[in-house]
């Protein structure tokens, strides 16, 4: 699957000067919601994710909110196991809202739109482990990380190499190119 010609063809593939989530700068953002709104390529990414985590025995796909929903949806639906998400909960923490079903001793496997320090996914996963439940692997539409550490297997679609600046050290900043919060 050529996950990039996806967000190419649905205007997901942006380039620019934008603010990640992380605090760092970047001249490319990947908007997977642009990309997920679509049902058809939703389903096709995640049995094509469920497909490299389909010989674990799983109990959930969990992803943070928002980016995390469909993903965890589509994907669970592939694997044919429950899909859970976790929510903003205090200040840099994250929880599994009342009334999503965990059990102690259930098996995970965690799942992010793009992965690029890996908080968000971590955040999740230790919601669901502050449950009980352990996470046996973690996957990604696109990993631009560039090698962080799960603990646990971690797999993807495809990986990219896009530049990120801190703030301080942004050529687009001292080119005066108008900043983008995503």
């Amino acid at each position: 699957m050529d996950v990039l010609k996806l967000y190419r063809e649905t205007g997901a593939y942006l380039e620019g000067h934008f603010l990640l989530r992380s605090g760092l700068h970047s001249p490319k953002f990947l908007q997977s919601t642009t990309l997920m709104q679509h049902p058809i390529y939703a389903e096709a990414i995640g049995e094509a994710l469920g497909e490299l985590f389909d010989d674990l025995d799983l109990d959930f796909v969990i992803g943070p909110a928002m980016g995390g929903v469909v993903l965890a949806f589509v994907t669970a639906k592939a694997l044919g196991v429950r899909a859970l998400f976790a929510e903003k909960e205090g200040e840099g923490q994250m929880g599994i809202r009342e009334g999503l079903t965990l059990h102690p001793g259930e098996r995970f496997l965690a799942v992010e739109d793009v992965v690029t320090t890996g908080g968000s996914v971590q955040r999740a996963i230790r919601a669901a482990e502050a449950k009980g439940a352990r996470c046996v692997a973690v996957g990604a539409i696109i990993d631009r990380s560039q090698g962080v550490d799960f603990g646990v297997p971690f797999k993807v679609l495809t990986r990219l190499e896009f530049p990120t600046y801190a703030p301080e050290d942004c050529p687009l900043c001292s080119q005066g190119v108008p900043l983008q919060e995503v």
